[in-house]
């Protein structure tokens, strides 16, 4: 068993929007916070706001639009600790090219199929203190 730890409430609020599928909505909460954020944490976070605007352009169909989130996210997550803002970075942008796969890398498909089983639900390691009640 792992030791709860304290996040931001707009980073957790974002993390349960993207578990229930509300990509765009997360992406809202997470750059409201990624404007007050310096350092690595920055680039963190607007690797997670890419990658739920990329779900969220592939499940309108917009392939160019999410496989440009996909490999600029994974970008700016790339380089942290295995588990960053306990996020385990590495299974999770494995689990987004599951999800994109018929679409990702083929760039002539120009309208974008999800595989939405494989779409990773962010789970945080140490957990949160508290989750928001808000959302």
């Amino acid at each position: 068993m792992t030791a709860a730890t304290e996040y931001d409430s707009r980073y957790l609020k974002g993390v349960l929007l993207f578990n229930r599928a509300e990509y765009f909505e997360a992406h809202e909460v997470w750059e409201d916070l990624w404007h007050e954020t310096a350092g690595p944490e920055r680039r963190f976070i607007q690797g997670l706001i890419q990658a739920a605007v990329c779900v969220y352009h592939a499940s309108n169909g917009n392939a160019l639009g999410s496989r440009r989130l996909f490999h600029s996210g994974r970008r700016y997550m790339s380089g942290f600790a295995a588990r960053h803002l306990g996020v385990d970075a590495e299974y999770f942008w494995n689990m987004m090219e599951q999800a994109l796969a018929e679409f990702l890398f083929d760039q002539s498909v120009r309208v974008a199929t999800l595989q939405v089983e494989f779409i990773p639900k962010i789970a945080l390691l140490p957990e949160p203190h508290f989750w928001p009640e808000d959302t």
